[in-house]
This record gives structure tokens, sequence and C-alpha cells, in this order.
């Protein structure tokens, strides 16, 4: 029996011995598998990575190229953007250079004043349409926003810190001023 019994045992070690190699060969197969399938995975996620790269770059490029051309239309707009005001006071340079013209040749200083005083009153209303207003300044109270105090006096009949002459007339454009009234200002 014990004969019997070493074969018998050979057997099963020799059926151990194919399951553990076929189990080792699985195993192989297997790893071998996971390796290819992690090889794919990395290839993929490099792909991905090129292609988010290359559409970065090219978004980037976009962008840069449309605040170049944004930057070249306000430069633009800024270049030109007085052209409409400049075609009215055009009108009223003509008004006064045929003013003068006539003038000269008839030598009527009184039609000249009118002429002028024409030609003041179209630029008035051209101001008028683009939203600039004269700020009022004699009698009032100095305001370091709207006036600019250039020389003061002690003046009996006005209030203190109160303007009494403007030298230079100040203009605001839609509440904004775009240059301060001279003044002489009242200081006791």
């Amino acid at each position: 029996m014990s004969k019997k019994k070493k074969v018998e045992d050979e057997k099963v070690k020799a059926k151990e011995m194919l399951k553990n190699e076929k189990i080792e060969e699985e195993t192989e197969d297997k790893e071998i598998k996971d390796e290819e399938t992690l090889e794919d995975k990395m290839a993929k996620i490099e792909a991905d990575l090129e292609d988010w790269k290359n559409a970065y770059m090219r978004k980037n490029a976009e962008f840069q190229n449309f605040t170049k051309r944004k930057q070249n239309e306000v430069e633009e707009l800024r270049k030109y953007a007085s052209e409409k005001v400049i075609l009215k006071v055009l009108e009223a340079v003509d008004n006064l250079e045929r003013g003068v013209a006539a003038s000269a040749e008839t030598k009527d200083f009184d039609s000249l004043i009118k002429g002028v005083e024409m030609t003041l009153s179209q630029m008035h209303g051209i101001m008028n349409t683009e939203g600039v207003e004269p700020i009022e300044s004699v009698g009032k109270e100095y305001d370091p926003h709207f006036h600019q105090a250039v020389m003061t006096e002690n003046c009996e009949n006005t209030d203190n810190d109160h303007i009494t002459m403007e030298l230079q007339k100040g203009y605001k454009m839609k509440d904004r001023v775009i240059r301060p009234s001279m003044v002489k200002v009242c200081k006791k």
C-alpha cells in the first residue's frame, strides 16, 4: 500500500503542480492584460492631454487676437470721436469766414458784429446739443469743484467766499466739469 499511496501522492502532487502552473499562467496572463489596459489608458490620457493643450493654445490665440482687434477699434474710435462735433464747428467757421470776407469788401463793421454775434449764437447751439453748458459764477459761493480762484479782494457789499468777477467762463459737459471758471473771490 505504501507504493500505491506513493503513486497517489505523486498524482495529487502532480495535479497540484498542474493546478499551480495553471493559476500562475492565468495570473501572468491577467498581469499582461492589466499592463496592456494600463498602457491603453495611459495612451488615451496622453492623447486627451494633447487635445486639451491644443484647444487651450487655440483659445488663447483667439483671445489675444480679439484683444488686439478691440484695442485697434478703441483707438480708431478715439481718433475720430470728435468728427461729428468738428463738422458742426466747421459750419460756424465757414460763417465767420464769409462774414469777414463780406465786411472787408463793404467796410461795414456793424454787419461784421452782427455776423459774429450770429456765429457765436450758432456755436452756443452746437455746445448745447453736445450737452455743454456754462458754469454760473458771479454772485455764487466759491466752489473749488467748479471755480478756480485766481484773485481775491475785500468787497464790502459781497458776502465772504462769494465770487465778485468772472475772468474766464467755465463749462461743464453732462454734469462733468471740463473747464473750471477763473474767478475773483471776496475775502474779508
